[in-house]
């Protein structure tokens, strides 16, 4: 193996510009998977973890709750594409609900809260550099948004891919782009202290932060779990959320035997416990992937480290070109934000409710949202309908061939989204358009397996 070939990465780095911080985290990382280190997290390392404070049991305090929210931001992740639904713009400004996109629908929330709080409220975006113009483009008619000394939004980094065989910078004359990668939403730390923004929201007398995912609506500022959050001083809070079978591959909250909480992602689990992993009855609590965190602690844990956290790694493998599998075999080294939860003496986890989490991730999430299987209130809370008495979302799982993309989905159904409000499933197979004001009632399934396309039409009733 080369050991010139960091040096190279870390040259290609600063020639586009990267920050320093950046630059030092990643040879971090490299140095670790150079050194062996596989990023794995195997089940005889964690235990799982039993009990947690409860949202819902958290006393209100309408004083703190008040006194919390003046120093409080929210960071919104906001550097995706929605590549994985077949879309080359920012995954933000996909329309969702009653016309309104992720962005349209996360500002009504901060407004809405403002009004009733009277707090300032910054909403801040971490962009990619492919999403940074038209999401900030997309708030300017929100004329009343801005907040003085709080800028919009900052950059996330980016590093080199890695050739598998020697660990050399990727190269694809064909799409120099592809030779690059998002280093994981761990990179929300290291680009806060880059890129000014951790100052300017000190400097501003901002002290909290609510960080979330732009594409999980049901992520909401919740001033109770604020004012507990300031009241007990943590200094970083994971939310988390009861696991069902849905959620058996998204990352779980451990614990180490010595103590100390600790998430662990299915790219760190060796396959040997991939069983383990996803045994929702032992590990019992998934990452919602919102957090609070406190922003003097933070100035002081990237203090102390130099500004690299030295977060969990994660080693993904994949080709340079994702949708080429014979490219060339590269790795990516990524973090995820969570994880900073094993960095933080003293940091917590707080179950919530799972209306708490919903998120977009692929167009069968899309067309339960967009349906009137939930609702979207004024203040810009999303849940789902009254009418189904307390029954969760209908499951709908769509044909990957016809309806993975959103341009694919849209044909099918150009009337808009059947009524799920009655439903409890909603499977289709093959090449299905549905037509107007059709109703879905219990578990459906459609199929179609001849040529061409099959026709729900107007008004059918499936049940």
């Amino acid at each position: 193996m080369d050991q010139d070939h960091l040096e190279t990465a870390l040259e290609k780095m600063r020639a586009d510009g990267v920050a320093d911080v950046a630059v030092r985290t990643f040879a971090h990382y490299y140095e670790r998977l150079r050194a062996g280190e596989g990023g794995a997290l195997p089940e005889a390392d964690i235990e799982p973890v039993a009990d947690l404070p409860d949202a819902d049991e958290l006393p209100e305090d309408e004083e703190g709750a008040r006194e919390a929210l003046a120093q409080t931001v929210v960071i919104k992740l906001n550097g995706g594409l929605g590549t994985s639904m077949g879309m080359s713009g920012p995954k933000s400004l996909l329309e969702v609900k009653d016309g309104l996109t992720f962005l349209d629908i996360t500002v009504r929330q901060i407004l809405e809260l403002r009004a009733r709080t009277d707090a300032a409220l910054p909403l801040v975006l971490m962009n990619s550099f492919a999403t940074r113009d038209a999401s900030l483009a997309a708030l300017e008619p929100y004329a009343d948004l801005a907040v003085d000394g709080v800028p919009a939004d900052f950059l996330q980094s980016k590093v080199p891919k890695l050739a598998a065989d020697d660990l050399a910078p990727a190269s694809w004359p064909a799409d120099p782009r592809l030779e690059w990668a998002p280093p994981g939403h761990g990179d929300l730390y290291p680009s806060l202290l880059s890129s000014g923004m951790l100052q300017a929201l000190l400097d501003g007398g901002y002290r909290y932060a609510f960080v979330a995912n732009v594409d999980n609506l049901g992520a909401v500022m919740a001033p109770r779990v604020l004012a507990w959050f300031a009241r007990e001083q943590i200094p970083f809070l994971m939310e988390v959320a009861d696991r069902t079978a849905a959620d058996r591959k998204g990352g779980h909250l451990a614990q180490r035997p010595r103590g100390g909480l600790v998430l662990r992602e299915i790219a760190q689990t060796p396959d040997d416990d991939a069983e383990a992993f996803q045994d929702t009855a032992r590990h019992r609590f998934f990452n919602t992937n919102t957090l609070w965190i406190d922003l003097h602690a933070l100035r002081d844990v990237l203090a102390e480290r130099d500004g690299v956290l030295g977060l969990p790694m994660i080693v993904n493998r994949k080709t340079v070109d994702p949708g080429d599998s014979s490219s060339t075999p590269v790795i990516q080294l990524e973090t995820a934000m969570g994880a900073a939860i094993d960095v933080f003496d003293g940091a917590r986890a707080i179950r919530v409710p799972r209306e708490r989490f919903a998120p977009v991730k692929t167009t069968d999430d899309l067309l339960a949202l967009r349906s009137d299987a939930y609702v979207l209130h004024g203040d810009g809370t999303v849940a789902v309908a009254p009418e189904r008495d307390g029954a969760s979302a209908p499951l709908v799982q769509l044909d990957p061939k016809h309806y993975k993309l959103v341009r694919d989905f849209e044909l099918r159904f150009p009337a808009g989204p059947p009524s799920l409000v009655q439903a409890e499933r909603l499977t289709v197979r093959g090449d299905v358009v549905f037509g107007a004001n059709v109703v879905v009632r219990g578990a459906v399934a459609v199929e179609h397996d001849g040529d061409g396309q099959r026709t729900v039409e107007d008004g059918a009733v499936l049940e």
